[in-house]
């Protein structure tokens, strides 16, 4: 299939993420059935979606007189017959849990077109696992996007053991029309990239708080108004090149080597969740909203508010709207 030939999508799952693809996939002028077990799920997405249009309408990334027909190319319902009615493209975005995933796969593989793509929004199961029962194991793909899929570009794109070239060319160039910035693992790891990349950042976090080197909104603090800030600019590669001034990459580290060799001895290598962290951090994080300023987001609601704003505006810079 070519990706040009993509004009409807099925979104399985309408939790958080499956409601913010159903936005992008919208936004972006597709038809889109929207499937959940349960009429109330989907009334919650409906109304999620609905406020993230006209959040988009309101910062003129949609044009306003749009916005009708955007809203009327999105089916909801609990029938998955429906929902995959004449679609080339499956986004699955239901629980973390293989045995859930496979009962999924095997509606679509009844009610599906065979050569309709199913990718799977999974944020570290292996695709080989998730379609190892699949009649049709050729056309799933791990397609893993950052919260909230309709405005990060990130896609992780994995294959499995039965994944077509054909499947992985068409995903990789569907996603790049609607705007995202999709990578191909060469071999399929657990957590895939980013999310390994962050939690083992996170796990060092952890350690320090529960070191009393810092407090939970230190973490944050130091998090998002240092190395957060460069890395919303380029990745750490590019940040050490610049950072090696005439020697690039291969001067500065060279220079800062021993340094950091010493860094890692004391960083942390745990492999379990320290006992009472959940509460410790629930508790930190409580806190330091409360002392946020208003107008950064001093509650949940204003926060989601302010993370879109700021993230809108550095798509802007990255040319991503």
């Amino acid at each position: 299939m070519n990706a040009s030939e993509i004009k409807k999508i099925a979104c399985i799952g309408s939790g958080l993420i499956g409601a913010s693809w159903a936005t992008n996939f919208l936004m972006k002028g597709y038809k889109v059935n929207i499937y959940d077990i349960d009429e109330k799920l989907l009334a919650i997405a409906k109304e999620r979606i609905e406020r993230d249009l006209e959040f988009l309408v309101s910062k003129n990334v949609i044009e306003e007189d749009k916005l009708e027909q955007i809203e009327k190319n999105a089916t909801f319902t609990t029938d998955m017959e429906i929902a995959l009615k004449d679609v080339q493209f499956i986004q699955e975005s239901g629980p973390e849990k293989y045995e859930i995933k496979h009962e999924i796969l095997a509606e679509v593989d009844k009610y599906a077109s065979p050569n309709a793509i199913f990718a799977s929004s999974t944020s570290g199961l292996l695709i080989t696992e998730i379609a190892k029962f699949s009649k049709h194991s050729q056309r799933c793909i791990g397609a893993h996007p950052y919260n909230p899929p309709h405005l990060i570009p990130l896609v992780e794109i994995t294959k499995g053991d039965n994944t077509s070239q054909e499947a992985l060319d068409a995903a990789y160039e569907f996603y790049k029309l609607l705007g995202k910035e999709p990578i191909i693992l060469k071999k399929e790891a657990l957590g895939f990239i980013a999310n390994r990349l962050q939690m083992a950042l996170y796990r060092e976090a952890v350690d320090l708080v529960n070191r009393g080197v810092c407090t939970v909104e230190d973490v944050d603090k130091a998090t998002c108004y240092g190395p957060g800030l460069r890395y919303a600019t380029m990745g750490p590669n590019l940040l050490y090149h610049l950072g090696g001034g005439p020697y690039g990459i291969r001067g500065i580290l060279s220079h800062i080597g021993p340094s950091v060799e010493m860094w890692w001895k004391d960083m942390a290598d745990w492999k379990t969740w320290p006992e009472g962290w959940k509460d410790i951090v629930h508790e930190g994080v409580e806190e330091s909203i409360l002392g946020r300023a208003p107008e950064m987001g001093n509650n949940v609601e204003d926060l989601v508010k302010f993370r879109d704003d700021m993230l809108l505006e550095l798509l802007k810079l990255h040319k991503k709207l």
